[in-house]
């Protein structure tokens, strides 16, 4: 046998080169048209054939199924997509990802590209030098695009000939005549191979190459195919072991959907092959039982018919599918985190612009109704149920006189200031990484925002409690009245901040907000008078006078405060909905 360990290390590098250039290809239009796909996914995945047109255009563009079903696990991880709409969205990429195979075939096998894959490098790499950024991007593209073939081209060389090793013909020979044991013997080295090279592109190229050059015939051609859909699923699966259940969820789903389909496929093995071979006939090729040039093409039209095959009679089960997956992967309820470390921000969330800002609102949301919410309720001495409540606003106040000894300090450092901190680091992390549309970068900051005002609020809450504590217990009835009202106005407020973000219909709410905040305001001139009067009568001390004061101003600007936040936090932002290039805000 005429190939030594140099001829390895030959065939080793030109796969090296092929997998660059995907990559550099993949990566350069994921930056010239990801915003673009992801935007997408909003749109169309809102019933099963939406989801499948979805993922077939973003696999079709960004020409990687991988990239798109890590992207479909991270927003499935961010729970920005449901089970049913992820596997839409993945019953597309399975047909998306047969463009690529067909590209192979075309420009590898039909056309020959290396005449011009040189001068493309030289004219991707130039353009990178250019200013704008989506002209470097184009430049990445054609510059991974000619590296694709180019190494196609070396490892068309780099397989050994056939006619100069027959022996190897031989050994083959031997594995390719044992009938369905055969076949599944080569589906398991294409899962293999697809498992090691971690690319069902580049399994698909040497499975194009060996048949092209005789070194296995079409049956056992399409079963390395198989086995590259089911090898192509361990890339989510892995990515999801990190991630949540439904992430989880979602890689298995990919995975039970691919082996549905190969299972079924072994059925009608034979059968189905022959058909491929009169429909390779019907369209101007030769058959693949008596040409090995014809069998590029009749592989590729395999590859193609199969996944819309398995996509049509598969999508009418997606519900069930999920069922099952729901069965296999149930829903775990998360292990409960220390009190001040973040239940949403983690690296994960990172990955995309669309799963870092849902991480961002969930924290601050949950920051807001289970740490700021609870802080305020208790600093005026009020059951948080009571707020939440339907009782009279002025009964919940008059009867709630216990005193909770709520240290608003002690209680910032325990459960405020540690998750407040990670909120801006990850925000701001965001801002530097992440390539972010202007409507993006605007709701980070304004999610930034949200939480300063936040801390805002515990600060004046800080100096609200201390008059609070000392005036509901004098004998002054005239000055705990006073604070009353201010409780009272407090109370209304978060009664209705608590309706705006648990209704569904909340544009009344907001609309009730915004009229409280105005009456707030409006109140404070009258408010004023009647302490003047108060003090002209000597009925409070000027200390009280002082403290009533300086607690109007305090709760007015607590008020404005909160329904600043609400407002930012629960005004119905979708996080997949931001544009990306008209400069129109997703906020409804």
């Amino acid at each position: 046998m005429n190939y030594g360990f140099t001829n390895i290390l030959q065939l080793l590098g030109s796969l090296g080169v092929f997998l660059f250039g995907m990559k550099v290809m993949s990566d350069a239009l994921l930056l010239l048209a990801g915003n673009k796909m992801r935007s997408i996914l909003a749109r169309m995945t809102s019933n099963r054939v939406y989801g499948i047109t979805t993922g077939f255009l973003i696999t079709s563009v960004i020409q990687s199924s991988s990239a798109t079903t890590l992207m479909v696990v991270s927003f499935a991880n961010a729970g920005l997509l449901t089970l049913v709409e992820s596997v839409g969205v993945i019953m597309g990429a399975n047909i998306g990802t047969t463009i690529t195979a067909w590209l192979i075939t075309i420009l590898g096998f039909k056309v020959s590209m290396s005449a011009i894959a040189l001068p493309l490098v030289g004219l991707g790499f130039a353009l990178t030098f250019l200013k704008k950024e989506q002209i470097k991007n184009l430049g990445n593209f054609i510059v991974g695009f000619a590296l694709l073939f180019i190494g196609l081209q070396f490892l068309k060389e780099a397989m050994p000939d056939i006619n100069s090793n027959p022996e190897m013909l031989e050994f083959l020979s031997k594995y390719t005549d044992l009938g369905y044991l055969s076949i599944l013997l080569f589906l398991l080295i294409g899962t293999v191979l697809t498992v090691v090279v971690q690319s069902s592109s580049a399994t698909m190229a040497l499975t194009l190459i060996m048949t092209a050059q005789g070194w296995i015939p079409f049956e056992m051609a399409a079963a390395m195919v198989l086995g590259e859909n089911v090898g192509t699923t361990i890339t989510a699966n892995l990515a999801a072991i990190i991630g949540n259940f439904r992430a989880k969820q979602t890689a298995r789903a990919h995975l039970i959907f691919n082996i549905i389909g190969v299972l079924w496929m072994l059925v009608l093995f034979y059968p189905f092959l022959r058909m491929i071979s009169w429909l390779a006939i019907e369209t101007g090729s030769e058959s693949p039982y008596v040409s090995a040039a014809a069998i590029p093409v009749a592989i590729s039209l395999f590859h193609t018919v199969f996944n819309i095959t398995n996509t049509f009679l598969l999508a009418w089960f997606m519900h069930p599918i999920a069922r099952l997956v729901q069965r296999l992967v149930p829903e775990k309820v998360s292990l409960e985190k220390e009190i001040d470390e973040p239940k949403f921000l983690s690296k994960d969330a990172l990955s995309y612009p669309e799963t870092l800002i849902s991480a961002l609102t969930n924290e601050t949301k949950y920051l807001f109704k289970n740490a700021i919410f609870e802080i305020v309720s208790h600093a005026l001495n009020i059951h948080r149920e009571d707020i939440k409540s339907q009782e009279k606003v002025k009964s919940v106040v008059k009867r709630s006189t216990t005193k909770f000894e709520t240290d608003v300090r002690q209680l910032y450092t325990i459960k405020v200031k540690s998750i407040y901190g990670e909120i801006i680091r990850y925000a701001t992390k965001a801002q530097t990484e992440l390539k972010l549309t202007e409507d993006e970068n605007n709701r980070i900051l304004e999610l930034k925002v949200a939480n300063r005002k936040m801390v805002e609020i515990l600060k004046y809450v800080l100096e609200l409690s201390r008059n609070l504590r000392l005036y509901l217990d004098s004998d002054n009835e005239l000055i705990q009245k006073e604070y009353n009202k201010l409780r009272n106005k407090m109370v209304k407020v978060l009664r209705m901040i608590y309706l705006f973000r648990t209704e569904y219909d909340n544009i009344s709410y907001h609309n009730k907000l915004v009229k409280l905040k105005k009456q707030s305001k409006d109140s404070i001139i009258v408010s004023n008078k009647k302490i003047d009067e108060l003090i002209r009568n000597d009925l409070i001390t000027v200390d009280m006078a002082s403290s009533l004061f300086n607690d109007q101003n305090n709760v007015n600007k607590i008020i404005e405060n909160f329904i600043e936040v609400a407002d930012l936090i629960y005004g119905q932002y979708d996080p997949l909905l931001l544009m990306d290039n008209n400069g129109q805000n997703g906020a409804k």
